[in-house]
């Protein structure tokens, strides 16, 4: 918020309406409820089971990239770990590092659906109880005065990015794996309570984060530009709690890749890819390794690859998302049939109304799209580093999936007095 100039009031803005795409979320996860399946399986519902492969590559290289960004976070608090007790070059930290980081994570990536949930719960209580120490710590650093007397940031090109991205960075970048755990959940859940408690379980914690970022960038304004956000944030903290502010960081980091992982090997398999699961993690184990290298080593900043990846990924997962909501909600109605989504039950191949939408949708929201490795050719003038790309994207793949099952009902209902696609 504070690296696009807007003010508290802005980035208060931006953070609430930002973190309510895990509406998304929330919604998705009904699918997973009704039809029993990862969340990219049943999306071959909707584009058929090869129709579906190119939102599928999509969706992996999304997940894959949170692992990375997870791998590269977590590798940044252990280099600033290692700098509290011994001197290293960066080469030789950032290895020790990095190797910690993936080797803790690949071993994670091995468990099952029912070990990651105790993991998961146990993790929840002891990071989230050091979390909230951090919290307090980091708000007595606040510079009020800074805060109030800040000025307001341009509307069109400060908010309108800032809301794109945290919307790319929290609820659509999960939409993609929502019912990959409540497909657990029984079909005698209210609808309501999944719902909200997926949307709220999120919501909260997201906008108390972000707001005590910003509260704490007043006192320390390079922490958005910083190589090592974290060392920044570990020495504005007492001396005594750097190491467990350390800890918690890099440990609550790898419970969430650990979360990534697993999603993104359901969507290999998805993709038909006849590989083990235990060799699906060590195909995401080699993309972490290259990612983590480039930003530490190579870049040797965060917030620009971090900035090109979820906006360049969420053109097609904008254009995927608005598909798959307006088809839940207009055309599902709870119903996910095997026969829809299993090559062995002969499900349809290809749904030409889902894939045609989806592709114009994500060809055109590159167009307008701008980040600090691609710019479209139409980002221009309001469309310049106001990320709408995102929004046009959604829009348009909700818009077209919709005009074109329209014409494709009328069509097929004249020639054979059905309506089925």
């Amino acid at each position: 918020m504070v690296s696009f100039g807007l003010n508290f009031w802005q980035g208060l803005l931006a953070i609430v309406g930002g973190s309510l795409s895990f509406l998304l979320v929330g919604i998705f996860t009904i699918a997973g409820r009704d039809g029993g399946a990862p969340m990219m399986t049943l999306s071959r519902a909707v584009f058929g089971i090869y129709g579906n492969i190119l939102p599928n590559v999509v969706s992996w290289l999304s997940l894959v990239g949170w692992e990375t960004i997870s791998v590269i976070t977590g590798t940044l608090a252990l280099m600033a770990l290692f700098g509290l007790f011994v001197h290293f070059s960066l080469d030789v930290s950032a290895i020790i590092s990095m190797g910690l980081m993936l080797g803790l994570t690949i071993l994670f990536g091995f468990l099952g659906q029912a070990t990651l949930v105790v993991v998961q719960t146990w993790a929840s209580y002891l990071f989230g109880v050091l979390t909230l120490v951090v919290i307090v710590m980091l708000v007595g650093n606040t510079n009020w005065a800074a805060l109030w007397h800040h000025p307001a940031g341009p509307w069109l090109t400060g908010f309108l990015p800032a809301l794109s991205i945290i919307i790319a960075g929290t609820g659509l970048s999960w939409a993609n794996a929502a019912a990959d755990y409540s497909r657990y959940i029984p079909r005698s859940a209210p609808r309501s309570r999944i719902v909200w408690a997926s949307t709220l379980g999120a919501v909260i914690p997201l906008v108390v984060l972000m707001v005590v970022g910003m509260l704490f960038a007043t006192r320390q304004p390079e922490l958005a530009s910083s190589a090592n956000p974290i060392a920044v944030i570990e020495r504005a903290l007492p001396p005594w709690m750097g190491v467990p502010y350390l800890l918690t960081a890099a440990g609550g980091l790898i419970v969430e890749a650990d979360l990534s992982l697993y999603s993104s090997g359901l969507n290999l398999l998805n993709m038909f890819v006849p590989l083990p699961r235990y060799k699906t993690v060590l195909i995401d184990a080699a993309i972490m390794i290259a990612g983590t290298i480039y930003v530490v080593l190579v870049a040797q900043t965060f917030f620009g690859p971090f900035e090109s990846f979820i906006l360049l990924l969420g053109v097609g997962l904008s254009a995927w998302a608005g598909i798959f909501l307006i088809d839940q909600i207009l055309f599902r109605r709870e119903i996910y049939r095997a026969t829809d989504m299993y090559p062995n039950l002969k499900a349809k191949r290809f749904r030409w109304c889902a894939v045609f939408a989806w592709l114009l949708a994500v060809v055109i929201g590159l167009l307008f799209t701008t980040s600090p490795f691609f710019t479209g050719p139409l980002a221009q003038g309001i469309f310049a580093n106001s990320s709408l790309e995102l929004l046009i994207a959604f829009a348009l793949g909700l818009g077209l999936y919709l005009a074109l099952m329209a014409v494709n009902t009328r069509i097929v209902s004249r020639r054979s007095g059905t309506g089925i696609r």
